[in-house]
């Protein structure tokens, strides 16, 4: 595992032009005439431009309407003296810049959910897997599904008042200190906005229904109401103790909005809502969570769909903005699995059976529009690492989708740095992957020097399949008004579903 790390570059540039000014007129004084009126302008020269102070108006503070009319500098003038006198402010210690001490890792990772964490059988064939493939990091559930707390997390007293600890990892130490001795960089996996276990005990936070019940999903599952703010602390605290506790970096997952059946008939109180799209308040809560875990020394990141891509219905229905949130967290993780893409995506029939070209071209539109944000506005903009597809999604129907293999996997892999980006992670829900699809360390590495050369298929930036969805004017006006009738959204999914898995 190769880290990288990145320091702040510190350039002092010195100029002296008031002082080689200063040199030339006093050879000029030596030399000229030696008229009182001489000296004189002599020393007004020399006092105003050999200062070592920038002229106030260049100061950050200056004010122009409290700057006196009297000038600092007063000179009596008589047959025998001239007397300057200078205002010098007082020099001030800057402000130390803050050093950024977190060391960046180039992901090549696959997710473990909490269980398996705790099987002695399944741990002694990772460590190996760690070991002898280019997999350098491992993301794991923190707050998994169902809204429990995978190990006995201190600090966090709402834990303990809601019972949301429910420890499936019963060595946290251990296990993190065996991750450090493989050099396996970790990512603990936060779910957000669902959370069945809060839908029974902190109602007040969830979604609810017009008869003020709390909303469930398909599967019985509660959702959160992102506009209570309440609830951001609370992930907020949970991340901070995984910092703590020794993670590299807290990824939060399902951090959008509710698009199951029936979720678009929840009400909102007015005055949590302010005025706030969904887009807005995501975006406020992504600033928030950064804000407060960036200072805890760990890498933030978020799960994105693919989908919201240069989509402005699916990126209005969950509430994320792809180029947004890129400029705010330091990794955004799209979901570009292939089995989430319809018929005609990317100019293809089947994506699910071509993942080569699924990746390609989800990442084409990665690119797109975050060199668009970047032409639009200079900003930091987040690493890209996609999930890759790691199951077979039988579930499309016959005809429809292919059984994954690590052929599958590999092509996923290939698409990724074909398409400009370094980093990537493996789903699978089962946590079965196809490690013969995999590389050696060694060939890991070999291969980042062949990546520079695949490179050059790079696609065009104007590739017609990337351009941004355009919609008849009267959905146009539907859209902008959020308020998509269901023939609407029927019209609109010709670009992709409205996914509602994961």
């Amino acid at each position: 595992m190769k880290n990288i790390s990145i320091k702040p570059n510190h350039v002092t540039e010195s100029t002296s032009s008031a002082a080689q000014f200063c040199r030339t007129a006093e050879r000029k004084a030596k030399h000229g005439p030696a008229s009182a009126f001489a000296v004189l302008l002599l020393l007004l020269l020399m006092l105003t431009a050999c200062s070592r102070y920038e002229p106030v108006a260049l100061d950050p503070t200056y004010d122009a309407e409290s700057i006196p009319e009297t000038s600092a500098i007063s000179i009596n003038i008589d047959e025998t003296e001239t007397v300057p006198e200078e205002t010098v402010p007082e020099e001030t210690e800057a402000a130390p810049e803050e050093i950024d001490t977190r060391v960046p890792t180039k992901v090549k990772g696959i997710y473990v959910a909490s269980k398996p964490l705790k099987n002695e059988e399944f741990m002694s064939k990772f460590w190996d897997i760690m070991d002898q493939t280019e997999l350098n990091a491992v993301v794991i559930d923190i707050k998994d599904d169902y809204g429990k707390v995978t190990y006995d997390m201190q600090g966090v007293p709402a834990l303990n008042e809601l019972n949301s600890i429910e420890v499936s990892i019963e060595d946290m130490p251990g296990l993190m200190a065996k991750f450090k001795e493989h050099g396996i960089y970790t990512i603990a996996r936060i779910v957000s906005m669902r959370d069945p276990h809060l839908g029974y005990v902190k109602p007040e936070w969830c979604l609810t229904k017009p008869d003020g019940t709390v909303y469930r999903d398909g599967s019985d599952y509660a959702w959160m109401n992102p506009y209570k703010t309440e609830y951001w602390d609370y992930l907020v605290d949970i991340g901070k103790a995984c910092a703590r506790d020794g993670f590299d970096e807290v990824q939060f997952d399902y951090i959008r909005f509710c698009t199951e059946r029936g979720a678009g008939d929840c009400v909102y109180d007015e005055e949590e809502v302010r005025g706030r799209d969904k887009i807005s308040v995501i975006t406020e809560l992504v600033q928030y969570l950064y804000d407060n875990l960036r200072p805890e020394g760990v890498f933030v990141s978020c799960d994105v769909f693919g989908t919201i891509i240069q989509s402005q219905l699916d990126s209005r229905s969950v509430g994320q903005s792809y180029s947004t949130m890129a400029s705010i967290i330091d990794y955004i993780c799209p979901m570009i699995y292939p089995s989430h893409y319809a018929s005609g995506n990317f100019g293809l029939d089947s994506p699910d059976k071509q993942p080569y070209e699924a990746i390609l071209g989800a990442l084409r539109r990665s690119r797109n529009e975050l060199k668009k944000a970047r032409e639009e506005a200079d900003v930091r903009q987040a690493v890209v690492r996609p999930w890759l597809q790691s199951f077979t999604a039988s579930w499309l129907g016959s005809g429809n989708y292919m059984k994954y293999d690590a052929d599958a996997v590999r092509q996923q892999i290939q698409g990724v740095y074909d398409s400009g980006y370094d980093e990537w992670i493996l789903w699978s829900a089962s946590v079965n992957y196809f490690y013969d699809g995999l590389l050696s360390e060694a060939e890991g590495e070999a291969e980042e020097v062949r990546i520079a050369e695949s490179r050059a298929a790079l696609p065009p930036e104007e590739d017609p399949a990337n351009e941004e969805e355009t919609f008849p004017v009267e959905l146009q006006e539907a859209l902008d008004g959020d308020e998509l009738r269901p023939e609407d959204q029927a019209v609109l999914e010709q670009d992709g579903p409205l996914v509602t898995y994961q």
